[in-house]
C-alpha cells in the first residue's frame, strides 16, 4: 500500500491538499472539465434495443425501459459515475375529474433501496391507467418567442434533443397525454414537463398534475430525524418555473419542489422511514381548471441539473451556466438610470445626460409621474413623444408599475379563504389579476407598450401566492384555480413582452418565463445608512447574491436622493460634493457587472461630476465582457481587512478581472493567491494592476497565482489577467 510507506507528517500533508481543493477533484479527469474546457458534448438519443432508449451527452444519462410502458431505471451522473436513482417510480401522476392515475408501469417488487436491471421483467401495465402509445424524437425548441434589443453576454439559444412519450385512456376519448424530456448540449441538465391536449368533445377537469416523481438515493444515514430537517441529494439541483416568494432566491422561491419520505422503502436506515428519498414536482394548491375541447394544458417545467462536487462555488458556476443556456435573455444587461421626475422636461434632461455619459436606458422610477394604466389619447401621446425623443438619441426608456401592496375595491381585491373578505395577501391587500380590473390592467399595459414604444417594464407584483376565494371574478372560478390562473396570466404578460424585446425587471423568480432581472436582495432601510456603511454592506450583498445569479440577473441600489429616510450622510446629492463616494459606489457595482438603480433627478450636476461618470462608464464598457462573466469569491467584506471578487471567462480575451477593496483608513499591501483554475489557464498568466504593464506569473500546482498588490486607504484597485 502506497500510503503505508509514508510517515505521519507526509500523510497528513497529502490529506490537507486533497481536501482543500474539492472543486478540482472531479475536474482533472481525462475527458476534461465541462465548466472550463469548452469541448462539445452534444446531446444524443440512443436506441439501445427495441425495449430501451437512452438520453445522454457525456455528462449525464437517463435510460428508459419501454415495455409495457416507459420506466426510467437509470439516471447516471457521468461526471462521477454515481447513480441517482434507488428505484423505479411512475413517470407522472394526474388527477382528472376527481380520479388519480399513475402514468407508467406498475412496480411490484419489495426492495426500494437499489435496483437491478433484471428486475425490469417484473414491470407490469398499470391496470386502469393510461396506455403507452409510442414515442417521438425532436430537437429542443424555445418554449416561447424572445427578442433582444439590449447589450448581452449571451446570444445563443439552448440546443439539444427531446423525446416525447404519448399515452391515451379509453375513459377520455380524444385526450392526448404526453410526457416530454429534454437533454441539453454541453450541460448536465435534463428538463421534463407534461402536456394534456383535449381533442375530444367533453370538458375535463384537471385537479392536479405531478409531472416528476423520482426515487433518489439517500444523502445521509440518519437513524432518527424528520424529513424536512434532513439533507436532500447534493448532486441533484432541481428548479422549475413555478417559483415565487419575493425572496430573490431560487431555493426559497421553489413552490413546486417537494422532497418526501417513502414508507415502502423499508430497508432505509431511518427508523420512522423519514428519509427525503422521493422527489415530486407539483403545485401545492393544485391546478383546478377545466380543459375544454381544443385546448392544451402544459404542466410546470422541471429542470434537473446534475452536480459533480460539494463545492459551493463550482455548483454555483454550474447553475449560472444553466441560466445562460435555458434563459439566455437574462444575460441582457443595459446600463440604466432610475429617474425620479415630476415633469416631462426633467425626463428630456435625463435622456440628454444619459447620452452625454454613455448610459443606455432610462427607467421612470416609483414616485415619478408616469401612469401606464392611463390609456387616454393624451397620456399615450405624451409618453410616445418622450419615447420618440429617447429613441432619437439612442436611449431606451421604461417605467415602473405597482400592482400589489394596494387596494382597488372589495369587488376587485383578492378574497381571503379564511375570512371571506379582502385582505390576507402577501403585502396585506392586493388586487386579483383574474378580476375585471386585473384583466384590464394586463390589456392596458400591452396597449401602453404597443402604442408608446416603451422598451423596459419594471413591475412591482403580482405575487401568485395571493390566492383568491372570490367566485365572481371572470378570470377564475374560485379558490381552487385562482393561483394557477393568476400565475399563468402573469407569465403570459412577461412572455408577450419578451417576444417584443421589452426588458423586464420583476420582483420574483420568473426568469424561466421571460423576466430579465431581479433585485440582488437587500434591506431597503440600509440605503438610509451613512455612505461608508452602505459601501461595505453593498459589497456583502454582491458577494452573497452572486452564488447562483449571474451579474446581469440582479440589480442593486444607489440613493442619489433620500430613500427610506436618512440624513445628508446617506445620500449623494449634491453629487459634486460627494464625488469619491459616488465613484466608488459606481465602481463597486460596475466592477461586479451589476446594474444599480441610480435613483434621483440627474446623473451629474457639474462638469467635474460629468467627467467622473463618463470615466467609469467608459471603463465598464471597455471591460464589459469580462465584467459580465461569472464571479469567483475571494474574500467577503467585513470592515476588518481587504475584500473582493474575481470575474473569470476561459473563452475571453481577458481571462479574469479582479476587484479589491480596502475599508481601512491606511493603505494596504497584500500578497494574494489568486485562484485561476476557472480561467482555463494552467501554466502561466499575464497579470497587470489596472492599466500598468503586464507581468508573467507562473501558476502553482493548484492553479493559484501569487501576486503582491497595494490597495489605497478607503479605496479600491483592480487587476486584469490575460
Amino acid at each position: 500500500m502506497k500510503y503505508q510507506l509514508l510517515h505521519t507528517s507526509s500523510f497528513f500533508i497529502i490529506l490537507v491538499v486533497f481536501f482543500s481543493l474539492p472543486s478540482y477533484s472531479n475536474a482533472q479527469k481525462s475527458n476534461g472539465d465541462w465548466l472550463v474546457d469548452g469541448k462539445s458534448r452534444p446531446a444524443e438519443t440512443i436506441q439501445i434495443n427495441p425495449n430501451e432508449i437512452q438520453l445522454r451527452n457525456g455528462l449525464v444519462q437517463r435510460t428508459f425501459f419501454l415495455s409495457p410502458s416507459p420506466a426510467c431505471y437509470d439516471f447516471t451522473n457521468l461526471m462521477t459515475g454515481a447513480q441517482l436513482l434507488r428505484t423505479v417510480m411512475p413517470e407522472a401522476r394526474v388527477t382528472l375529474n376527481g380520479k388519480t392515475y399513475e402514468i407508467g408501469a406498475k412496480l411490484d417488487f419489495k426492495e426500494k433501496g437499489y435496483f437491478k436491471k433484471e428486475w425490469l421483467g417484473m414491470l407490469k401495465p398499470e391496470e386502469g391507467s393510461f396506455a403507452y402509445q409510442g414515442y417521438t424524437l425532436s430537437k429542443i425548441t424555445p418554449h416561447f418567442p424572445t427578442k433582444n434589443q439590449f447589450w448581452t453576454g449571451q446570444n445563443e439559444q439552448a440546443s439539444g434533443q427531446k423525446i416525447t412519450f404519448s399515452y391515451a385512456h379509453p375513459e377520455f376519448p380524444g385526450l392526448l397525454l404526453q410526457v416530454h424530456y429534454e437533454i441539453y448540449d454541453n450541460l448536465p441538465l435534463i428538463g421534463k414537463f407534461l402536456t394534456l391536449e383535449n381533442q375530444g368533445n367533453s370538458s375535463i377537469h384537471i385537479d392536479q398534475v405531478v409531472n416528476e416523481i423520482l426515487g433518489t438515493v439517500e444523502e445521509e444515514s440518519a437513524v432518527v430525524g424528520a424529513t424536512k430537517d434532513m439533507k436532500k441529494p447534493h448532486q441533484l439541483y432541481v428548479e422549475n418555473n413555478f417559483a415565487f416568494n419575493n425572496a430573490m432566491h431560487a431555493e426559497l422561491s421553489a413552490q413546486a419542489t417537494h422532497w418526501k419520505q417513502d414508507s415502502s422503502y423499508t430497508s432505509q436506515v431511518n427508523y420512522d422511514y423519514q428519509t427525503p428519498s422521493t422527489l415530486e414536482v407539483y403545485p401545492q394548491k393544485g391546478i383546478g381548471i377545466d380543459l375544454e375541447k381544443g385546448e392544451k394544458f402544459q404542466s410546470i417545467r422541471t429542470y434537473e441539473l446534475i452536480l459533480d462536487s460539494y463545492d459551493r462555488e463550482r455548483n454555483g458556476l454550474a447553475r449560472r451556466k444553466m441560466y445562460r443556456t435555458i434563459a439566455p435573455w437574462t444575460q441582457q444587461n443595459p446600463i440604466f438610470m432610475h429617474l425620479v421626475s415630476k415633469t416631462d422636461e426633467k425626463v428630456r434632461t435625463a435622456i440628454d445626460q444619459c447620452v452625454d455619459t454613455g448610459y443606455e436606458a432610462l427607467i421612470l422610477s416609483f414616485g415619478s409621474h408616469i401612469n401606464m394604466e392611463d390609456n387616454s389619447p393624451e397620456n399615450i401621446d405624451r409618453w410616445k413623444s418622450l419615447a420618440d425623443y429617447a429613441h432619437s438619441k439612442g436611449i431606451k426608456i421604461g417605467g415602473y408599475s405597482l400592482f400589489s401592496s394596494r387596494t382597488i375595491s372589495p369587488e376587485t381585491d383578492v378574497i381571503s379563504p379564511i375570512t371571506g373578505k379582502p385582505g390576507g395577501a402577501f403585502f396585506g391587500n392586493a388586487p386579483c389579476l383574474a378580476s375585471d380590473w386585473g384583466l384590464n390592467y394586463l390589456e392596458k399595459l400591452k396597449f401602453f407598450f404597443s402604442e408608446t414604444g416603451f422598451d423596459i417594464f419594471e413591475n412591482d407584483g403580482p405575487y401568485p401566492g395571493d390566492v383568491c376565494a372570490s367566485h365572481s371574478h371572470p378570470g377564475h372560478k374560485g379558490l381552487e384555480d385562482s393561483q394557477w390562473v393568476q400565475m399563468n396570466l402573469q407569465k403570459g404578460l412577461y412572455q408577450w413582452m419578451n417576444a417584443r424585446g421589452i426588458y423586464i425587471n420583476a420582483p420574483d423568480w420568473y426568469f424561466l418565463d421571460g423576466t430579465h432581472k431581479i433585485a440582488m436582495g437587500y434591506r431597503e432601510v440600509n440605503f438610509s445608512l451613512p455612505r461608508d456603511r452602505q459601501k461595505i454592506l453593498n459589497r456583502q450583498n454582491i458577494y452573497d447574491a452572486t452564488w447562483e445569479k449571474t451579474p446581469s440577473m440582479g440589480w442593486g441600489f444607489v440613493p442619489l436622493t433620500a430613500y427610506h429616510g436618512g440624513g445628508s450622510d446617506a445620500v449623494l446629492e449634491p453629487l459634486n460634493d460627494h464625488l469619491d463616494d459616488y465613484k466608488q459606489l459606481m465602481m463597486q457595482y460596475y466592477g461586479a457587472g451589476i446594474q444599480a438603480c441610480y435613483r434621483g433627478p440627474r446623473l451629474y450636476d457639474t462638469e467635474e461630476t460629468k467627467a467622473m461618470v463618463i470615466e467609469v462608464i467608459a471603463w465598464y464598457k471597455k471591460y464589459r465582457n469580462i465584467l459580465n462573466s461569472d464571479i469567483i469569491r475571494l474574500r467577503r467584506a467585513d470592515g476588518k481587512d481587504w475584500d473582493g471578487w474575481m470575474h473569470v471567462d476561459p473563452k475571453g480575451k481577458e481571462k479574469a478581472l479582479i476587484m479589491l477593496f480596502n475599508p481601512s483608513t491606511e493603505p494596504m499591501k497584500k500578497e494574494l493567491a489568486l485562484p485561476l483554475y476557472y480561467t482555463g489557464l494552467s501554466e502561466t498568466a499575464q497579470i497587470r494592476v489596472e492599466e500598468s504593464k503586464s507581468q508573467t506569473v507562473r501558476l502553482e500546482r493548484n492553479y493559484d497565482a501569487k501576486v503582491t498588490v497595494g490597495i489605497p486607504a478607503g479605496g479600491y484597485t483592480w487587476l486584469v489577467v490575460e
